[in-house]
C-alpha cells in the first residue's frame, strides 16, 4: 500500500527556490502562506494570504506534519541588517513555533552555505543563529538546506552582482574540489527536488544538506 503523503506547509512560495517547489510538487498538494498571491497556483494547492504578523497562528491551525520555509532576502532588498534579520531569522522562528504549537514534527529549510552563529560575516551568522533557534524547538526531524549560489530565473528586478555571479559559476565551480565544493552554484530546481524527497524521510535528527548531499536527494 502506497504511503500517503505528508501534508505540508509552504512559506517563501515568491521566492526563486520556493517557486521551484511549486513547480516540481507535480500532484502533491501543498498549503502555501504568503504575504501577498503568487499567481499562477494549481488548483491543487491551498493558497493562504495573510501579514506575517498573522503567520504563526494561522500555521498552527493548519496543523500541517511537515514545514517547508524558503523564506529569504538580501540585506539590500531589505534595505537594513534590521530589516533583513526580521525575515531571515525573526519570521522563520515564529511559523516554526506556529508549527510546533499546531503538532509539526518535521521541518525543512533554506539556509546557506557557511551559515555559522559564530561567523563575522552578519548575514551567515544570522543564517546560523536561525538554525541554531531552530534546533532548539525541539522537532523530531530538521533539515538545513545550505546552498552555494543560486542559479535559475529568480522572479522580481534583476540583480547586476548576482547576475555576474551567474555568468562565472561554470569556472569557479570548476576550481571548487574537495571540502569546497560546497560551495559550488546549485539550480534552484534541484534544491525544489530536494525538499520534496526530504519531505517523506521520517528518521528522526538534525541534519544539514550540502551541495553534494542536495543533489542527491534530487536524484
Amino acid at each position: 500500500m502506497r504511503e500517503a503523503h505528508p501534508k505540508i506547509l509552504l512559506v517563501g512560495a515568491t521566492g526563486l527556490v520556493g517557486r521551484s517547489v511549486v513547480q516540481e510538487a507535480g500532484d502533491l498538494s501543498l498549503t502555501i502562506l504568503a504575504r501577498r498571491d503568487p499567481g499562477d497556483l494549481p488548483d491543487r494547492h491551498l493558497l493562504l494570504v495573510a501579514p506575517p504578523e498573522r503567520w504563526a497562528d494561522m500555521i498552527a491551525a493548519q496543523q500541517p506534519e511537515v514545514l517547508v520555509s524558503c523564506l529569504g532576502t538580501t540585506i539590500r532588498t531589505a534595505g537594513s541588517q534590521a530589516a533583513f534579520r526580521a525575515v531571515d531569522h525573526d519570521l522563520i522562528l515564529s511559523a516554526a513555533r506556529g508549527a510546533r504549537v499546531g503538532g509539526a514534527a518535521r521541518m525543512i529549510v533554506v539556509s546557506s552555505v557557511g551559515a555559522s552563529a559564530r561567523s563575522r560575516n552578519f548575514y551567515l551568522r544570522t543564517k546560523g543563529e536561525t538554525e541554531e533557534g531552530l534546533r532548539a524547538l525541539g522537532f523530531d526531524r530538521l533539515d538545513m538546506i545550505r546552498p552555494g549560489l543560486l542559479t535559475g530565473r529568480r522572479p522580481g528586478p534583476a540583480r547586476l552582482g548576482e547576475g555576474i555571479a551567474i555568468a562565472a559559476a561554470p569556472l569557479f565551480d570548476a576550481l571548487l574540489f574537495g571540502s569546497l565544493r560546497r560551495y559550488r552554484s546549485i539550480p534552484a530546481e534541484i534544491v525544489a527536488k530536494a525538499i520534496l524527497t526530504l519531505a517523506s524521510r521520517r528518521e528522526s535528527g538534525s541534519y544539514v544538506q550540502e551541495n553534494d548531499a542536495i543533489r542527491a536527494l534530487a536524484d
